[in-house]
């Protein structure tokens, strides 16, 4: 009988975290997080730094889920969402967008905006893509397309041309191996917006060069003084677009995790079995409060954005006044200013700030090419809050740059 040959000896790992995947050890922390550890069990600070509406959900939409709960329905439901609130996600983007999906078949709900992004950006990237990313913004596109196997290219905008995306910088961003184009208009962190003269050479490139686009709308409710124009509804771009937006910001419904997709039934459906695979669908408690907020919500949203617009004037009108520059954000909850007449980094500025002054920002480096140098501040807070904070950022400016003269 011949003998088995010996196995070689099993090469262990040096310690656990040897067993995650590359990307996985790859992923940085997020940058905003890792400054609002700093913030954690201290008192007397005034934050503006979380991107998330000050209002409660109101009162109807919360009785909506309750009542739901009282009567039993905590099943799953339909993998793509109820039927009735596809049906009113779509009737809402028709009328205020002038955007038009078919319920049954280009509309996926989805746990939060962030989950509709991830399953585009899974659903499209192949490894080695490259994902065209206008910055500064949002900070989780990046990582999920490092997660991917993706490429990210950061563009980048500029606060002269108030945050922007020009064609020409776009163009010059493209290679062969470019294959997808992530919108955030309005912006976070910046607050910029895009009108439709704005969008058409965009449109052009994206034709051209036959990408495919994420839009990512989450705030385009919060427009002030034009009304917003989705990406999907420029000629020939529906079919190119896959729409993402959701509940959390004009609805004031962050913690109940609710959003959608919308786009061409190709997409749409490979997007869906990643669905169906990993969360199986959205909790029907947060359905039912967001198609009850779609339904009779809409006079309440609309008060919430103009307190926000009477809080932008009154935050950009305040930076201006203590000596630091910042573009007026025409969309979104926050304020960008430049702090680069400090001589300070904003990583330096920001932990100062919330040492000396106790306010808390993130600094604008986070968010990518173009960040550096500014601050984002969320002016989804209380007017006496935002008066203090302005107050407290004026001191500090001014003694830095008497410290400095």
């Amino acid at each position: 009988m011949i003998k088995d040959e010996q196995q070689a000896p099993v090469a262990r790992r040096a310690s656990v975290s040897d067993y995650l995947a590359p990307q996985a050890r790859a992923l940085k922390p997020s940058g905003i997080r890792r400054f609002f550890d700093l913030v954690s069990g201290r008192k007397d600070i005034i934050t503006l730094g979380v991107g998330e509406p000050d209002f409660v959900t109101p009162w109807h939409v919360r009785d909506a889920c309750v009542a739901s709960l009282e009567m039993g329905k905590t099943q799953y439901t339909s993998n793509a969402g109820m039927p009735e609130l596809r049906d009113a996600i779509a009737s809402y983007l028709s009328g205020r967008f002038q955007v038009n999906y078919n319920a049954s078949d280009e509309i996926l709900v989805t746990i939060g905006g962030s989950e509709a992004i991830d399953l585009a950006l899974r659903a499209l990237i192949a490894p080695g893509d490259e994902i065209l990313i206008p910055e500064p913004c949002y900070i989780s596109y990046s990582p999920i397309t490092s997660l991917t196997g993706g490429i990210a290219v950061g563009v980048e905008t500029f606060a002269e041309d108030a945050f922007k995306l020009r064609a020409q910088s776009l163009q010059a961003a493209i290679t062969p191996r470019s294959k997808v184009l992530i919108l955030c208009y309005p912006s976070n962190p910046t607050g910029g917006v895009m009108t439709y003269e704005d969008w058409l050479p965009i449109a052009k490139v994206v034709e051209d060069n036959d990408l495919i686009v994420i839009s990512d709308e989450i705030y385009a409710e919060l427009s002030y003084g034009q009304k917003h124009v989705s990406f999907a509804a420029m000629p020939g771009m529906k079919d190119r677009t896959i729409l993402v937006s959701g509940f959390s910001k004009a609805f004031a419904m962050t913690g109940w995790r609710m959003g959608y997709a919308c786009g061409h039934p190709d997409l749409i459906s490979a997007m869906l079995r990643i669905h169906q695979y990993t969360v199986m669908c959205a909790p029907i408690m947060g359905q039912v409060a967001a198609l009850e907020a779609l339904t009779n919500g809409i006079e309440e949203m609309e008060r919430m954005i103009e307190s926000y617009n009477q809080r932008r004037r009154l935050v950009v009108k305040g930076f201006r006044e203590i000596g630091l520059e910042c573009h007026e954000p025409q969309g979104a909850f926050y304020a960008f200013p430049s702090i680069k007449s400090t001589g300070l980094s904003s990583e330096e500025f920001a932990e100062r700030l919330l040492n000396e002054a106790n306010v808390a920002a993130v600094p604008g480096n986070v968010f990518g090419l173009g960040g550096e140098g500014h601050l984002r501040c969320s002016y989804a807070t209380s007017v006496a809050q935002l008066t203090e904070a302005i107050e407290r950022i004026g001191k500090f400016v001014h003694g830095i740059k008497v410290a400095g003269s």
